[in-house]
């Protein structure tokens, strides 16, 4: 379920996140859990058909997180993205993992996650900007706004470093465009609070808007928020959390376009957008605005 950010693969360490990295292709599946196995790893899933792959059928496929098996359980509901390499060593590994009906109506897992979806209202979160700022996310109603989330720690391309790429070029069309400009807002929100201060954040965003000057920041807010709200936005915005030992963090990539009614547009898992997508559907918000 998580996507690492770590410099390398360790000895019995949960498997990468396929869902970033290239290499992969991407099956969706849904399907009953038949059995967990912690020594190994794995799920037993007992499948419909993954159009494009395989038929219906009940085999082990192992899990990107070990800690995530002690949430499973025997007749739960549930779909994810089977993540199958294309190099020859052919490794499947099981990401994205969601219970959407439990088989035990008393069950409650540790943290429910919520999957945004298009019409919910989001809350509004507190946090602190680049310039040591509080702001909330109620205050951009009236605009588009874009919310990602990194940490600036994260040493992995394909990770967060894209993710801020990307809004990096969108941040450059949208100021380009007179309809979207005044009408859009972009927002990276760290899930670093321990390390990732104002200063730390506004030298990383100028990295990216290639300015430190006053008004650089104008569109797009580099915030963190203290831990008891980053628990609920990680809730709300599927997020998955797990600080390691190394001092890095695991963790999955989401980002939602809120319109100006402060409702979910849209919801992007992982990281797999891509700019042409996003900006089509922020000039498709702003026009119903």
């Amino acid at each position: 379920m998580l996507a690492g950010c770590h410099s390398g693969p360790k000895p019995d360490a949960p498997v990468p996140s396929a869902s970033a990295m290239p290499g992969y292709k991407t099956y969706k599946m849904r399907g009953k859990i038949v059995f967990t196995n912690a020594s190994t790893g794995e799920v037993t899933v007992q499948h419909a058909a993954i159009t494009g792959f395989m038929e219906a059928m009940t085999m082990p496929y192992k899990v990107k997180d070990p800690n995530i098996l002690s949430e499973l359980h025997p007749g739960d509901t549930i779909t994810a993205d089977l993540l199958v390499s294309q190099h020859d060593d052919a490794d499947i590994v099981l990401d994205n993992i969601v219970v959407v009906a439990q088989a035990k109506p008393d069950y409650k897992p540790q943290a429910i996650y919520h999957v945004p979806q298009a019409g919910d209202t989001v809350p509004d979160f507190a946090l602190r900007n680049q310039d040591g700022r509080q702001i909330h996310l109620n205050q951009f109603r009236g605009k588009q706004l874009l919310v990602t989330f990194i940490y600036t720690r994260c040493p992995l391309p394909n990770f967060c470093p894209r993710v801020t790429r990307n809004f990096a070029d969108l941040h450059r069309r949208i100021a380009a465009d007179p309809a979207l400009a005044g009408k859009t807002h972009l927002l990276c929100v760290s899930f670093d609070p321990d390390n990732d201060t104002p200063a730390r954040l506004r030298a990383y965003g100028a990295t990216y808007i290639g300015s430190d000057a006053a008004l650089a920041f104008e569109r797009w807010d580099f915030a963190v928020p203290d831990k008891p709200t980053l628990t609920k936005m990680a809730h709300f915005f599927d997020i998955g959390l797990t600080n390691e030992a190394d001092n890095t963090i695991t963790h999955t990539l989401s980002t939602t376009l809120i319109g100006a009614d402060g409702k979910v547009e849209r919801f992007y898992p992982g990281n797999e957008w891509t700019v042409d997508e996003v900006f089509t559907d922020v000039k498709r918000s702003a026009a119903k605005a």
